[in-house]
């Protein structure tokens, strides 16, 4: 069952009035969506991140919004990393018997075969792109990678059967390795490689001095 938090429009959208609501336990955000036209309002900080917790970062909410009811997924989470606060939030309006495309992050656990002879496990792909019904899609999934060996991978064609989601990436796409001790060193001391995409709940992470509020 959806979880169900309350949410007030908000009429005021000045930079003051944002501030206030934050400085009283408010993150301020946006509805839009399915038959939803954009509806700026605001939720409680503590009752969100709670839910959150609960439901997972792809979990539905239920948003009664000043007594009107409407299932939304988390579309953008906004924060400012100084005061790791959540500044801003998107809500996406779905209809639950329609597709939705949402990022579900990959899990690998780093005990394989490879691993333990030596070899070192690199993951490719930190997310997923997946099409499923609003309740269908997870908020993370771990592969089995307990038998790769030294110099093999797995790629998006060797998953892809496994879950009842359809997955956006070309079978060919790479997901993790285990490379040889001595291709690893290689790649350590040649040009930087690019980080992975943080764990995180925030998801995209934004300073509260560079956000302009809609």
């Amino acid at each position: 069952m959806s979880k169900v938090l309350e949410a007030k429009t908000r009429n005021v959208k000045s930079h003051s009035e944002v501030n206030r609501l934050r400085r009283s336990g408010y993150i301020p955000g946006v509805i839009y969506g399915y038959k939803v036209d954009n509806i700026p309002v605001y939720v409680n900080d503590a009752e969100l991140l709670k839910m959150i917790r609960e439901s997972g970062r792809n979990g539905v909410l239920m948003l009664d919004i000043d007594g009107k009811k409407q299932n939304v997924v988390l579309h953008d989470i906004q924060t400012d990393r100084l005061k790791n606060q959540v500044i801003h939030i998107d809500f996406f309006a779905v209809d639950m018997s329609q597709d939705i495309e949402s990022s579900v992050r990959v899990n690998l656990p780093e005990d394989c075969a490879g691993v333990k002879d030596g070899g070192v496990l690199q993951q490719s792909l930190h997310e997923l792109s997946v099409t499923a019904k609003p309740d269908q899609i997870p908020d993370s999934i771990t592969i089995d990678i307990t038998n790769l060996q030294v110099g093999e991978t797995v790629t998006v064609g060797d998953i892809r059967n496994q879950y009842p989601f359809t997955i956006n990436h070309e079978d060919s796409e790479t997901i993790a390795s285990v490379l040889p001790p001595r291709q690893e060193e290689e790649i350590s001391t040649g040009e930087q490689q690019e980080s992975g995409i943080p764990d995180n709940l925030e998801g995209r992470e934004t300073s509260e001095a560079n956000y302009e509020e809609e």
